[in-house]
């Protein structure tokens, strides 16, 4: 089976609607998708009668954002979780108002030095989405400042940059208690992507793990080699699952659907674990 359990659609900052990625993945030859948009289950509807349609199953989840007390960003996969568990929407609406609120900050200090506006970056925002960073990457590259979202976050929207606003996340050992809690399966995505920024140390895998954390997303294009063998010793350590994916956003990354996968046997444990949804089948 091919399986590839993270990719985006335009609920957050993929370029694709929830159907079309569904589309997107039967012409890649997958047999299963995880749409894992940021902070949103908005697309799950939509994605699962796509699911039926195009005979490729769906696993529904989400990316949690996260950020540590040092400051260092963190995203956490939920799969099969429950998408109205109060307590993690409680914190997912939190961190999604906080969000747009760190966005128009960041228009407002861009239009000092870019021809830019906040309608600007609203075009670029599909109804209900998640808004973040690459949407104003995309406004920019629409204004001709820069070619693409790459060259906008290689510059103007590093978090290096003076432009660039922090914005509200759950520390992300809470996240894990609140997505087990909510009958999902949580998954450390991407953790040694040093090419995003800082990544974290001992102690922030000790807390996720205590908390409940149950795998490891590895083989994933971000993870350099060293790093996805300190990986693989962590989780054989620790007993923590691995998986494989794309971290697929349409047209918005290079990223392709099924680069990564994940095997039937770990897609099945994260079914046992699963308690709040269920994959959809065709």
């Amino acid at each position: 089976m091919r399986i590839d359990l993270h990719a985006h659609s335009n609920v957050s900052d993929g370029t694709e609607t929830p159907a079309d990625v569904l589309a997107s993945a039967a012409r890649a030859g997958l047999d299963v998708v995880a749409l894992t948009d940021h902070d949103s289950t908005d697309g799950w509807a939509e994605a699962s009668l796509a699911a039926l349609e195009n005979g490729v199953a769906l696993v529904p989840g989400m990316e949690v954002s996260c950020r540590t007390a040092q400051g260092i960003s963190v995203h956490l996969l939920s799969y099969l979780h429950d998408p109205a568990h109060p307590g993690l929407l409680e914190e997912i609406t939190k961190a999604k108002d906080a969000r747009l609120t760190r966005a128009e900050r960041m228009v407002t200090l861009l239009a000092e030095d870019y021809p830019l506006t906040w309608d600007d970056v609203i075009h670029h925002v599909a109804p209900g989405a998640t808004l973040g960073r690459p949407h104003i990457a995309d406004a920019l590259v629409a204004a001709g400042v820069v070619a693409d979202r790459s060259e906008a976050f290689a510059s103007i929207l590093t978090s290096h940059s003076r432009y660039f606003v922090q914005h509200y996340a759950p520390d992300p050992a809470t996240a894990v208690e609140l997505v087990r809690a909510a009958g999902g399966v949580p998954v450390f995505a991407h953790p040694v992507a040093s090419g995003r920024g800082r990544i974290v140390g001992e102690r922030t895998y000790r807390d996720m793990i205590d908390a409940g954390l149950a795998g490891l997303e590895i083989d994933h294009r971000d993870n350099p080699e060293e790093g996805r063998e300190f990986l693989r010793g962590l989780a054989a350590k620790h007993g923590l699952l691995i998986t494989g994916s794309s971290d697929y956003h349409g047209a918005g990354k290079p990223n392709l659907l099924g680069e990564n996968l994940t095997t039937a046997d770990v897609l099945a444990r994260i079914e046992e674990l699963g308690t709040g949804t269920a994959v959809v089948r065709p």
